[in-house]
Order: C-alpha cells, then sequence, then structure tokens
C-alpha cells in the first residue's frame, strides 16, 4: 500500500540555478508535475570541464571511468577510438534492475534531482546531454525504472542506468500513459537518442538522485501525514472528552523544544473554543489522560524537529555533485572521490522511518481508546450506537495495529545494513536505496491508521451529542461526512476504509481545518 500524488496533464516548467534549489520546489516537481530546466548561465561551466574529460580521454595517463574500466576493471585502459562504445556497454550492462517499476512521480524527481547536479559544471558532461534530458522531463518522456538493484553507493547504478538507456535509444519508457521502448518514445515526443561522449555515461549513473528521490518523496508524505495526526489526535481528545490542560504553552515552553511548542500551539488551536473540552469536569474521576492523549506534543513535537532536520539533509544532497570521478575546471584536474556514497540520505530515510512508525504507533492506541468503553469515558463499546448486534469498529481497529507492527518492523534501520559488492572494490554501502524505498509503504499504512482514527474519532464525537466540538474540528467532521455517513448498524467497511484513506492523502483533512491553523507562530 502506498501512497502517491496524480499527475497533472498540465506541466509547469520551473527555471533553476544548479545547486541553489529549494525544498519547495522538490516539492512542487513531485506533488504538482512541474518541470524544470537550468539557468544558462551553468552552459560554460558544463562546457569547460566535458571539454577537459574529452582531452583526457585522447590523453596517455589512465583517468578512471574516463579511459579506463569501471570498479574492479578500473587498471584495463581504453582507448580513445572505445570511447563511445565503452560510455554505451556501461549504461546498458548495468541495467540489472528487478521488481515494480518506480512510480512515475519519483522518476521524474530523480530526473530533476540529476539535471540539477550535471548543471554545476564538475560532472564532465555536455550540455546536449543535460538539454536532453531537460527534454525528456518536460515532454513527458518516463524512465521505466525497476524499483530494486541499487545498494545506494557507487551510485544508485541500476536504476539510473535504466533512466540513461532511454537517453540513448533503449530501454523502456512511458509516454502518454503507454509504455514502449526508449527509442519509440523519444521519437514519439520529437527528440532524439544521444551518442554518449568520454565519461557522459558514468556522469549519468553514478550518484545518489535514485535515493533521493526516494526519500524526498517519503518526506513529503510524513510531513502531510503529521498534520493529518495533529488533526485526528485533536479529534480523538475530544471524543474522550481528555484533559486540555497537557496542551498549555507553559508545559512546552519550559522544555523548549521546538517541535513540541509548535506541536502544542497546533493543538490548542485545533482544540480552541470547544465545548466538550469543560463538559466533563463534574464527575469525572480520572486525574490524568492516558499518553496517547497527554503526551502528543512531545510525541509529534520530536517527529517534526526530526522532519525539519530530514529536510535540510535532503535539501542539501538534492544540490550536491554525487558522481565520480569530479572535474575541478579552475585546475584542471579530475579527481576520484566518494561522493556517490549515500550515507547522509540512508540516516535521513532511517528517520523518517522512526517518524511514520512512531506517529502511526501513538494515532493506534488514539484508536484503541476510543473503542475500549473502559477507557472512552462513556462511548459505548466499538463506538456502535447498539453494540452486542453490532461489532462497529472492532476490526476496523484490529486492522490498525496490523498496519502498526508492520510500520514497526519496516522502521528498523537500514543503513547498518552494509554489504560489500563489485569483487570488495566497492566494501562498505549505504542501503539508501533500501531505506528510502520502504517509506512510501510505511506512509500508506501510516495514511490507513489516520483514516481510521478520523473515522472512529469523529464517530466519538457525534456520540457526545448534543455537546459539539470545536468549530475546526466540525469542519474536519463535515468533511469526511461528505463522504462518508455515520456508522449506525455494522456495514462494509472496507470501502469506507479505503475511501477515507484516498480523502487523507489529498490533504483534504487539513484543508478542512485550514492552513493557517499549521503556520509558524
Amino acid at each position: 500500500m502506498s501512497t502517491l500524488p496524480k499527475r497533472r496533464d498540465c506541466v509547469l516548467i520551473k527555471k533553476i540555478k544548479a545547486g541553489h534549489v529549494s525544498i519547495e520546489i522538490w516539492r512542487s516537481i513531485y506533488r504538482d508535475g512541474f518541470s524544470i530546466t537550468l539557468d544558462a548561465a551553468a552552459k560554460p561551466a558544463c562546457e569547460k570541464s566535458a571539454d577537459i574529460v574529452m582531452a583526457a580521454a585522447a590523453g596517455a595517463g589512465p583517468v578512471y571511468g574516463v579511459n579506463t574500466g569501471f570498479g574492479k576493471l578500473a587498471r584495463i585502459q581504453i582507448g580513445v577510438e572505445d570511447t563511445a562504445k565503452l560510455q554505451r556497454n556501461l549504461i546498458l550492462s548495468h541495467c540489472c534492475g528487478v521488481g515494480e517499476p518506480t512510480p512515475e512521480p519519483i522518476v521524474r524527481l530523480m530526473m530533476a534531482l540529476k539535471i540539477n547536479s550535471l548543471g554545476r559544471g564538475a560532472s564532465g558532461v555536455s550540455w546536449r546531454l543535460i538539454s536532453l534530458l531537460q527534454d525528456m522531463l518536460a515532454k513527458g518522456v518516463t524512465p521505466v525504472v525497476p524499483g530494486q538493484g541499487s545498494v545506494g553507493a557507487s551510485g544508485d547504478l541500476a536504476p539510473l542506468a535504466h533512466m540513461a538507456a532511454v537517453m540513448i535509444g533503449e530501454g523502456e519508457a512511458v509516454y502518454k500513459t503507454k509504455r514502449m521502448t526508449g527509442g519509440k518514445a523519444l521519437k514519439k515526443a520529437g527528440l532524439k537518442p544521444i551518442v554518449l561522449r568520454a565519461k557522459e555515461g558514468l556522469g549519468l549513473i553514478n550518484g545518489t538522485q535514485f535515493s533521493t528521490a526516494f526519500a524526498l518523496a517519503g518526506l513529503f508524505e510524513a510531513e502531510l501525514l503529521g498534520r493529518s495526526a495533529l488533526v485526528t489526535g485533536a479529534m480523538s481528545v475530544d471524543a474522550a472528552m481528555g484533559s486540555s490542560a497537557p496542551f498549555r504553552a507553559f508545559i512546552h515552553e519550559l522544555r523548549g523544544h521546538k517541535g513540541q511548542i509548535r506541536a502544542g500551539h497546533v493543538l490548542r488551536k485545533l482544540m480552541n473554543g470547544s465545548p466538550l473540552r469543560d463538559s466533563h469536569l463534574e464527575g469525572d474521576e480520572r486525574v490524568q489522560d492516558p499518553y496517547c492523549l497527554r503526551c502528543q506534543p512531545q510525541v509529534m513535537g520530536a517527529c517534526i524537529d526530526i522532519l525539519n532536520q530530514v529536510s535540510v539533509t535532503l535539501e542539501t544532497e538534492a544540490n550536491a555533485v554525487t558522481d565520480n570521478p569530479l572535474v575541478d575546471i579552475e585546475s584542471g584536474d579530475i579527481l576520484s572521490g566518494g561522493n556517490f556514497h549515500a550515507e547522509p540520505v540512508a540516516f535521513a530515510a532511517d528517520q523518517t522511518a522512526l517518524v511514520l512508525a512512531e506517529t502511526g504507533a501513538i494515532a493506534q492506541r488514539r484508536i484503541s481508546l476510543l473503542v475500549d468503553p473502559a477507557l472512552s469515558f462513556g462511548l459505548p463499546a466499538f463506538l456502535s450506537p447498539n453494540p452486542g448486534v453490532n461489532s462497529g469498529f472492532m476490526i476496523a481497529e484490529v486492522t490498525s495495529a496490523a498496519l502498526m507492527s508492520e510500520n514497526k518492523q519496516r522502521a528498523n534501520p537500514c543503513s547498518t545494513d552494509s554489504t560489500p559488492t563489485s569483487a570488495n572494490q566497492e566494501d562498505h554501502v549505504s542501503m539508501a536505496a533500501h531505506g528510502a524505498r520502504r517509506l512510501m509503504d510505511m506512509a500508506g499504512n501510516l495514511s490507513a491508521i489516520l483514516a481510521i482514527e478520523w473515522l472512529c474519532a469523529a464517530q466519538g464525537i457525534e456520540l457526545r451529542a448534543p455537546i459539539k466540538t470545536s468549530t475546526s474540528l466540525q469542519s474536519a467532521i463535515d468533511a469526511l461526512r461528505a463522504k462518508i455517513p455515520s456508522l449506525g448498524d455494522d456495514r462494509y467497511l472496507a470501502g469506507d476504509i479505503e475511501t477515507t484513506t484516498e480523502l487523507l492523502k489529498t490533504g483534504a483533512l487539513t484543508d478542512a481545518v485550514g492552513e493557517e491553523i499549521f503556520a509558524h507562530e
């Protein structure tokens, strides 16, 4: 189960300065189908670095990846007459990906990341190669990129090779929703395949763009789901007639964590003016609420802080040059290094996985509280108006528990799972691709958990009638009820959960309460 934006038919183009692209632009490429084009000011540096590489290819001395083999084959020098063949063979031999195709929005994000990286002028590739990649992005030629095969070091070799294969007329691509050969897709879009020059194949497949694209997508989904969880969490507090005291600013300012302060602020705004806040005080023997209600600012605040750090890391990586070797156009040197090692991305993906798992874990406990008459302060068992003959949300809660546990299992770190590859030449790898790819399925699971909480919390609040909730939370209920009616007698719930999940993925829940709710103080 994954969550993905739907691509828009109208492709808008943003002009970027290579190496200076904000996280907002990457978000718009992913969510809104934007394309990018490099500022022409990047062209001279790109052409100069390409000239340096071409000169090295014709020289007598070995230069890795320019006139030598690759990896363990770097000791074998290649004649200048075989330069084009070397680069073409590199692409074809590295097209070893397996598994389901990478979703189109993520492939497009990967292509944009590669354009930005090559545009820095340190990769030794010509402007005509970058132009082809830009044209493919703008005209909707999307390479078919199998999702498995990268270990996140030496670059995302196999996935990026499948992207590069289309550029030379090989491989497969999707054009106007139809899958076809790469050469045919280029022709239909009015484009021509390219003949690779020295290092151009290596420049395309070396780098972290596949891992980074998945990690960015995971970040963007986690951000939306985090805001959604604050809304469903506030609804659950009202449904359970929980206390307002844990959300007071005084508590969070004493601790000082920015995310916690922000989460508390949002929760207070969401519940502001709710009559349910005070209606339970008389005769309520509870002294404190369970942690899943009371500690939301602390848990979700920590998640906010982590995602902010992930955003910084991935924005830096998205603007980086991560292939090898790199060309210093000032000195003319071609330098071998290790920028292709995706450890920063792997760590960022592991952190995002923790956020997705913990957000789901605390939300699931709120669902469990609401369906349990021993904890829900007067709500009927499993939120059914007529329990016994009806089971209400009994198994919806079980489903949320299953999804929660699945996400907790997937949250184990991938970055610690290095394995040697390529005849031990590449003896430590990041596993960033593994770490980032799982995020989409985890986000899909969390979407369903929060959808179930939305259903349960709305039902719980309505069962408190005639006492009302806040204006903001009533708007969240109204958005749900426009699609899903309240639960009376038992009915087929799978469709309700699916519809609510899809509604949540579109941002309908956060839109209902208003984006200003989430604005920084």
